[in-house]
């Protein structure tokens, strides 16, 4: 593996009695693709929602290349180049495909009243420049993406809605990109063309580090370099997708498998 790029150590999520993250212990390398595999309920989503600040650690630490990020403001840990997705699209349906992948390069704008109001031509001048820049991913993305540029998210197909889910995560040109279930709600050929999508966007920009949550089996073979799994909050796996589909507690937790006697 190469050099660590996320680190979490020991790292704890507790609600009320449910310990839903039991000291951890996960490394992702830099440049890696890492599979997050386990049953429902094993602490997948809770551990992105640690690392992105949603929900305040209980105990232990998250490392971004080296730097302590626990408990830090979901705006501090985007602007230390950690993006992510949601298993739930959280997509504004009226406005259009500019406008919900720009909303992820909300740090490179300038929102002041007095900018809006008194610099017209520099106003101008950045929104020609994100527009040009939204393109160019759309294009890079997916060809067919940036001739939808001003159409309304809501008139997407659910393929094309994952993709401005995805471009909006990449818009801020991210060192560590979250993935949540990228599959949810659509069939297998359109889960094949999405993986595709990222696989060629991630070549052509820059190896970004990915960590990806996915329950169907192929996508984590195909786009994972390794993987970890999850159970009850802890690690109980970690290595190759061969290597964690022949580990028999893996068989057991997660592909409903029984032990052999």
């Amino acid at each position: 593996m190469s050099a660590p790029l996320l680190e979490a150590r020991g790292l704890s999520m507790r609600f009320g009695g449910v310990t839903a993250l039991d000291a951890l212990d996960l490394v992702v390398g830099e440049h890696e693709i890492l599979g997050l595999l386990g049953p429902n309920g094993s602490g997948k989503t809770t551990f992105f929602n640690v690392v992105t600040g949603l929900y305040a650690a209980s105990g232990g630490q998250v490392l971004l290349d080296g730097a302590d990020i626990t408990r830090q403001s979901p705006q501090a840990v985007y602007r230390a180049g950690v993006t992510r997705t949601f298993q739930r699209s959280r997509l504004s349906l009226p406005l259009s495909v500019f406008d919900n992948v720009v909303l992820g390069q909300t740090q490179h704008l300038n929102a002041g009243l007095l900018f809006n109001l008194l610099q017209r031509k520099a106003l101008r001048q950045q929104f020609e420049q994100q527009v040009e820049q939204v393109h160019q991913l759309l294009q890079t993305f997916n060809a067919g993406m940036a001739d939808k540029l001003w159409q309304p998210a809501g008139a997407l197909s659910m393929i094309d809605r994952r993709r401005v889910e995805v471009c909006r995560a990449l818009i801020s040109n991210p060192r560590l990109v979250l993935l949540d279930e990228p599959s949810a709600g659509m069939t297998h050929d359109e889960t094949a063309e999405l993986m595709d999508d990222i696989l060629q966007v991630r070549e052509r920009l820059s190896p970004f580090t990915i960590v990806i949550i996915e329950h169907e089996m192929g996508v984590i073979q195909r786009m994972t370099q390794r993987c970890v799994v999850l159970n009850y909050g802890k690690k109980i796996a970690d290595g190759s997708f061969a290597e964690i589909t022949a580990n028999a507690e893996v068989q057991v937790a997660y592909l409903g498998q029984e032990e052999a006697p």
